[in-house]
């Protein structure tokens, strides 16, 4: 499928699928949306509803590890708040080095290059110190294969939107993410559609409507409890 690098609103950069006219980020805002959802409602949120001590490592599953944005914006808040992070982000397709090389988050973000590339350059399916408080392992698998259970305590749930691909918001989706959870343990996703918030509701979910992130009137945030 044909693909090409835009401009959100922000002025930060993403990816479009020119077939679906789908894009990895909000073309309100890249950077807006990944801060709003991920960061705002999903890390600093399970943080602050169960206060861990620093010497207690956080686990976050990325549901598309995509560009890196969402991985290079945690870097980026736990570094401030001196907290260890596990990051594990599934990826089925890759970006190409042509494709995360034309990004501007460094830019963006006034950032040394090197953080960004160590990102998207360090092995996969292993765990690679970025620092000493933050470990990334990049797994490259379809999502239906997650298996692991009882492991993350944040779940970005940040997979292309259900017009192009349902078969990424069904119930039995969700199921696995619920497994995959620990008790507390949090998902976010900028997606707010009635069937998603259904699904995650039957599951057992605690499930919050929350106002979205510029462009978007609502996002969901749920809770295993």
């Amino acid at each position: 499928m044909k693909r090409k690098i835009i401009t959100t609103a922000d002025g930060s950069k993403t990816i479009q699928i020119e077939d679906w006219h789908e894009q990895y980020h909000s073309v309100h805002g890249a950077i807006q949306e990944a801060n709003h959802v991920y960061i705002e409602q999903g890390l600093l949120f399970f943080m602050a509803e169960n206060q861990p001590e620093q010497h207690r490592e956080i686990s976050i599953l990325e549901i598309g590890f995509g560009t890196g944005l969402n991985a290079l914006l945690t870097f980026l808040k736990i570094t401030s708040l001196n907290q260890l992070i596990n990051y594990v982000g599934v990826e089925a397709y890759p970006v190409s080095q042509e494709e995360w090389q034309k990004l501007n988050y460094v830019s963006e973000l006034h950032l040394k290059p090197e953080l960004f590339d160590s990102l998207h350059t360090c092995e996969w399916e292993q765990k690679n110190a970025i620092s000493e408080r933050f470990h990334l392992t990049k797994q490259q698998k379809l999502f239906k294969d997650i298996s692991e259970a009882n492991a993350f305590d944040v779940i970005y749930y940040d997979a292309f939107g259900a017009r192009v691909q349902p078969e990424l918001w069904t119930k039995a989706n969700f199921e696995q993410m619920y497994n995959a959870l620990r008790p507390n343990g949090v998902l976010t996703t900028y997606a707010a559609i009635g069937s998603v918030r259904r699904a995650l509701l039957e599951i057992g979910f605690e499930v919050d409507r929350l106002q979205g992130p510029p462009g978007k009137r609502h996002m969901l945030r749920a809770i295993k409890r």
